[in-house]
């Protein structure tokens, strides 16, 4: 009797799998402590230490309604020029600035 033909074999399987998987998996994963303090000290020396305003607008999730959250991550990223709003895409990668403006919307910074 002869044995079935497999159309792929275990290595090849294993290598699509990871293959497709990649991208995924090499997204980064913000670091939630790392970032939240990243937040309330460099942020807030702007927006005031509660995020209530200061210098900069207040950061509270009432005040950012008016903005989608892409805006934001476009704000925290490239700044606002004319304003003391300064870029932070050298320091921030996409996923960090997603992760700040979604906890910023929602007001549930940790």
């Amino acid at each position: 009797m002869r044995r079935p033909t497999r159309s792929l074999l275990w290595p090849e399987l294993v290598f699509a799998l990871v293959a497709a998987t990649a991208p995924v998996l090499a997204e980064e994963v913000p670091n939630a402590g790392k970032l939240a303090n990243l937040v309330r000290q460099d942020c807030g020396s702007c927006h005031g230490l509660t995020l209530r305003g200061g210098l900069g607008k207040p950061l509270t999730s009432e005040n950012l309604r008016i903005w989608n959250r892409e805006q934001i991550v476009s704000i925290i990223l490239d700044g606002v020029p004319g304003t003391p709003m300064p870029p932070w895409r050298a320091l921030l990668s996409e996923s960090d600035a997603r992760w700040i403006a979604e906890r910023l919307q929602q007001g549930n910074l940790p």
